[in-house]
């Protein structure tokens, strides 16, 4: 079950990403194409096991980049100009910090590995900030423009705590995670499809 809702959440994200590309908010189309490969490397990694590629690609992707490039695209819908350099240089930095990083340690299994586990303190301390900037970034912007997008935003909130729960539970119950960014991905796909 965990595989196909994995699946299922990264088929959503990446067609949400194609949506949002096509409108040119690129920022927000980076998180969600990151946040489908997040997903479908969960998928994999559920069906076949995991190993140090899949790892380093789960990683990048939904460690180092999904919430800080939806916290850019956030910022930068709300106007704020510094946001779209400041993601691209982050961005770099995550890709090198990702393809530098030793990932140690045996891989058994099909759950998803403990990040503490098979990386270094540097790198998780890069994600953990990172991530909770990013994540801080969408809750301000989706409260401060809650009047003026009340449904959208409230999805776009849904979205982010459903993401939060999924990244608690990776660690203890992989198809409540996989439930959880299946959920996630639903709840922006509808807050993005509502008008601006």
């Amino acid at each position: 079950m965990d595989v196909l809702l994995s699946f299922a959440a990264a088929l959503v994200s990446l067609r949400l990403a194609g949506l949002l590309l096509a409108r040119r908010r690129l920022a927000w189309a980076g998180g969600l194409a990151t946040f489908a490969a997040a997903a479908a490397t969960m998928a994999w990694g559920a069906a076949h096991g995991w190993d140090a590629r899949a790892f380093r690609v789960y990683y990048l992707a939904g460690a180092l980049l999904s919430a800080p490039l939806l916290g850019i695209g956030s910022l930068s819908l709300w106007e704020r100009r510094w946001a779209a350099p400041l993601g691209l240089v982050y961005a770099g930095l995550a890709v090198g910090v990702a393809v530098a990083m030793p990932v140690h340690g045996a891989f058994a299994g099909s759950h998803v590995p403990h990040a503490q586990s098979h990386v270094d303190v540097l790198p998780r301390v890069v994600a953990i900030a990172a991530s909770s900037l990013g994540t801080l970034a969408v809750v301000v912007v989706a409260v401060a423009t809650l009047r003026r997008r009340p449904l959208g935003n409230v999805l776009l909130l849904g979205a982010v705590a459903a993401a939060a729960a999924a990244s608690a539970l990776t660690q203890t119950a992989t198809a409540a995670a996989a439930g959880c960014f299946a959920l996630a991905a639903v709840a922006l796909y509808g807050s993005a499809r509502l008008p601006r």
